[in-house]
């Protein structure tokens, strides 16, 4: 049984999540961001403890077929731009369709509706807030960020990241309280 997961965006989600199901006895056979597969059925009421204990966490079990895609699509776009080096091969909306299996203006259109923001703009302000991360980790300077972050150019990189954010890459890295967005609220 697959189940999905909302909110579930980084590898301390997926440990959280194995935990709960181990607390219920339930045996999993693989887990990813925004889903796990359990071994074996679920009753309803074990579904409700773990649906409960997950959203204690700020996670929560979803059905919804409409919610699954766009948490996918969510999952998907987070993995890219913060869990892999690699630099997709093809745009992004040829991305998605293959990997979900879905026409991407059907996915474009699902994920505005739901969202109130289009998927562009959702893989924009993951990319800048993985530039503000590399900006506070202080071990990439800009050419190494924009080139890891696949950008064309550091001025590429700066022009965007002054539309999105409002103040240069430097401005950012010189402010004393730097805002972060956390991708669970993305």
């Amino acid at each position: 049984m697959k189940l999905y997961i909302k909110n579930m965006v980084c590898v301390r989600c997926k440990l959280v999540v194995k935990s709960e199901l181990e607390k219920l006895g339930l045996h999993y056979s693989k887990i990813e961001l925004g889903e796990a597969e359990i071994m074996e059925d679920i009753s309803p009421a074990q579904l409700k403890r773990l649906d409960t204990s997950l959203r204690s966490l700020g996670l929560e079990l979803m059905d919804d077929k409409k919610s699954v895609l766009v948490e996918k699509i969510k999952t998907i776009i987070i993995e890219l731009v913060h869990y892999s080096d690699d630099q997709i091969k093809i745009n992004l909306s040829d991305y998605l369709s293959k990997h979900l299996n879905h026409n991407y203006s059907h996915l474009s259109s699902l994920f505005s509706e739901v969202k109130g923001i289009t998927i562009e703009q959702f893989y924009l302000e993951n990319k800048i807030e993985k530039v503000k991360e590399l900006l506070i980790y202080d071990e990439l300077n800009l050419t190494e960020i924009a080139y890891r972050m696949h950008y064309s150019s550091v001025a590429h990189l700066s022009n965007q990241f002054k539309k999105m954010t409002g103040m240069t890459p430097s401005q950012f890295k010189n402010l004393k309280s730097r805002n972060r967005i956390a991708l669970s609220d993305m």
